[in-house]
């Protein structure tokens, strides 16, 4: 008698369970990302929750930090310094984000065409956004300069002068780090915009044409929509980089004149490492997050209804 005759017949043979492809992939996908989460974990997510820490204590880097709980965050409530800072960031971003992506669009649609001299064009605008902004700063500080620089020469030519300086007169300090800003970033979007445009069909235009659709019509009605996708990914960026406008006016300004131009992040290092108050400037650093994050939220769900697949 067999093995076999001694089974029961209704007995069945169960396969031995090992890891299917699926899981493996997974597995294999886990092992990749590993050394990049302990990397984020290590210098991100831990400076994050030890910020967090020190935003409700008074640590000052002098003596031991003290629990306060929410103080610093009510002192915020009633600091006219951090209300300044607040509305020079509003202000700095709500003219230079529009002006930067609208210039960038501009730019893009004129160099999509061939003409002598485009490589040229799109380069000197591509290129300060490749330099350092510190370096760029320094270089407009000369320029803006109303003893020595060029370009405060030339528009004295044309009548706009200013006695006290450009940097140092409060009517003009935020109009010029805001120049810099827009002439910073605007060919690193133009770039985006380019390679939306080189992706549209040229179908669609012939048959707009053949449709008696003009430039503007084509523009409006075809361009503008089929570069939704990249209007939300440019807006995005350039809100986010004008809500941490630093370096510029750091250089060029120092935050002044009379704080004409101190914005949150200008704030945050001045209560941070001037005045050494690293508990009120953590918690400003959180307020700032959070207004970023629910801005870019709001402006991510309003383009992205707009967003086109073709």
């Amino acid at each position: 008698m067999t093995a076999s005759d001694l089974a029961s017949p209704h007995t069945t043979v169960r396969p031995r369970r090992g890891r299917g492809p699926a899981s493996r992939r997974q597995l294999t996908a886990w092992l990749f990302l590993t050394p990049s989460l302990i990397v984020l974990a290590v210098f991100t997510l831990y400076p994050m929750a030890q910020a967090v820490y020190l935003s409700l204590t008074n640590y000052n880097l002098i003596k031991a930090a003290q629990f306060i709980g929410l103080g610093n965050y009510v002192e915020l409530a009633g600091d006219p310094a951090f209300w300044n800072a607040f509305w020079n960031t509003v202000l700095y971003a709500l003219v230079v984000a529009p002006v930067t992506v609208v210039l960038a669009l501009v730019f893009a649609v004129m160099l999509n065409r061939a003409f002598f001299g485009r490589t040229f064009v799109r380069t000197a605008i591509f290129l300060p956004f490749i330099v350092s902004l510190g370096i760029v700063a320094i270089a407009w500080s000369f320029l803006l300069d109303p003893n020595i620089g060029l370009l405060s020469y030339w528009l004295s030519r044309i009548g706009i002068v200013t006695e006290q300086g450009w940097l140092t007169d409060p009517r003009f300090a935020m109009p010029a780090v805001m120049m810099v800003g827009v002439w910073k970033f605007v060919g690193f979007y133009m770039v985006i915009y380019l390679a939306g445009l080189q992706s549209i069909p040229a179908d669609l235009y012939e048959a707009a044409t053949l449709d008696g659709a003009g430039p503007w019509q084509r523009f409006r009605n075809v361009t503008l929509p089929l570069l939704s996708n990249q209007t939300l990914l440019v807006s995005v960026l350039a809100l986010i980089a004008t809500l941490q406008a630093f370096d510029q006016i750091y250089v060029m300004t120092h935050g002044g004149p009379y704080f004409k131009t101190e914005t949150l992040v200008m704030l945050i290092y001045r209560q941070g490492f001037q005045e050494l108050r690293f508990g009120y400037a953590s918690a400003i650093s959180f307020v700032l997050l959070i207004f970023v994050f629910a801005l870019s939220m709001v402006q991510y769900g309003w383009l992205r209804r707009r967003a086109v697949t073709y």
